[in-house]
């Protein structure tokens, strides 16, 4: 069985399969960018925003949304949710990933990294309610590494599917 799926390379398989995937593959990034233009419009983009997110803004006269600090029952169904469903829609992803062509080095980063990402995120974004702002630069550092090993892990699936031999 293991032989079996060790020279499985998603460029072999059927038309059909390679429709599906595609199309999986459309449907989670779309899911995923509809995460992030969330993200965007809570103005949580910069380290002030994530600050503002998690720690609430009530005592700035200046804001122009009120945000209130997060419960820790809140912070703790975000970061649940989140690690869960993002561990799930990268676990899927390395599959594919590991089911190429591309060098094993590259493999190992694209599907490695993002878990990396996910915890620094959701630690970091912990560490910012608990009042450190030093965890706003790497919450940023690490979703942008995130959404980069994301990016590249569906285009090397892509180009492994529709374009190699």
């Amino acid at each position: 069985m293991s032989r079996l799926i060790k020279n499985l390379f998603l460029s072999t398989l059927s038309k059909e399969i390679k429709i599906f995937l595609t199309a999986f593959l459309l449907i989670l990034s779309v899911g995923y960018f509809t995460g992030l233009a969330f993200v965007a419009q809570t103005d949580s983009t910069s380290t002030k925003g994530i600050a503002e997110n998690y720690q609430g803004n009530e005592n700035d006269p200046n804001a122009t949304v009120l945000k209130f600090e997060k419960s820790s029952r809140e912070m703790l169904t975000i970061i649940h949710t989140h690690v869960l469903s993002i561990g799930f829609i990268f676990f899927l992803l390395g599959l594919l990933i590991w089911q190429t062509q591309a060098p094993i080095w590259l493999k190992a980063v694209l599907t490695i990294e993002p878990f990396v990402s996910i915890l620094l995120t959701f630690g970091g974004l912990l560490g910012v309610w608990l009042g450190s702002l030093f965890w706003t630069y790497v919450v940023a550092l690490s979703g942008v590494l995130m959404t980069l090993a994301y990016v590249l892990g569906v285009a090397v699936v892509c180009y492994e599917i529709w374009w190699c031999k």
